[in-house]
């Protein structure tokens, strides 16, 4: 019995195949409008996958106009919400291409920068913030270095865009994410007890960052660092900077008072 309605199940399977795709027959004397509408009803349905085909018929029907360019536009839009920030990136990218003076342009760079930005992972997320608890900064830090280079093209060339604000938001906070990806490292280098590398990548997060929180630890970094390669006039340089831009830092309980008896001194 079980072994005839497989065999039934399997010719019904085969049978289904070998019908033609209504849907495209339907689609025939779709106008550009038709076609837009029902994109935009599967994108508000959230059914991402379905919209990015009905506006990629759209485009191929018809690729020029006004609604072929809003067609180019919610397609990336839709890959972003599908989380695949690859397809949209390089949805942007042509877009921009295509229609550098577009009014929306400003948009299609948003929407870039929203698209590297990695604030939003998916299934990834949810280990990353839940059961891994792996901060943001301890990833590849280039998706990020992307998404700020994205963000800055916004408000450099439109700084009254109704998507400044929220970039420069972004921008701020991915500008740490980066400093703090050097503070990671250092941190690395400290653990292996390479000095000198943790020394000059922790420097690096306070020159090109100095902003930044991550400056804290990025300067207490060095301070530890040159303090076990015995370079004490570095070392008491960098404290001096810490407890001035940081006098309530947690990490200073760890420190002495710069120029003050270090332990092996006591007896002097």
């Amino acid at each position: 019995m079980l072994r005839s309605l497989t065999l039934i199940l399997v010719l019904w399977l085969s049978a289904c195949n070998l019908l033609p795709d209504r849907s495209a027959e339907d689609q025939q004397d779709w106008s550009a409008n038709k076609f837009y509408s029902e994109a935009k009803d599967k994108l508000n349905e959230g059914n991402y996958a379905a919209a990015i085909k009905l506006y990629e018929s759209l485009e191929a029907r018809y690729p020029y106009g006004r609604i072929a360019q809003q067609a180019q536009l919610e397609t990336a839009y839709a890959h972003y919400k599908n989380e695949e920030p690859a397809s949209a990136i390089a949805a942007m990218d042509r877009f921009i291409k295509l229609h550098p003076n577009h009014p929306n342009v400003d948009y299609a760079y948003y929407i870039k920068g929203l698209s590297s930005f990695n604030d939003n992972w998916g299934m990834m997320g949810f280990l990353m913030k839940g059961p891994l608890k792996q901060d943001m900064s301890e990833r590849d830090s280039k998706a990020s270095r992307e998404s700020f280079e994205n963000f800055k093209e916004l408000v450099t060339r439109f700084p009254e865009s109704k998507y400044a604000v929220d970039s420069r938001q972004r921008m701020a906070h991915l500008l740490n994410v980066v400093a703090m990806s050097d503070v990671h490292i250092a941190r690395y280098y400290m653990k292996r007890k390479a000095y000198i590398a943790a020394a000059n990548r922790a420097q690096n997060a306070v020159r090109e960052y100095p902003r930044t929180p991550a400056t804290e630890e990025a300067l207490y970094i060095m301070i530890k660092a040159y303090e076990a390669l015995e370079m004490y006039d570095l070392r008491d340089d960098a404290e001096r900077v810490m407890r001035i831009n940081f006098p309530d830092s947690h990490f200073l309980v760890d420190l002495p008072e710069v120029g003050g008896k270090k332990w092996w001194e006591i007896w002097k």
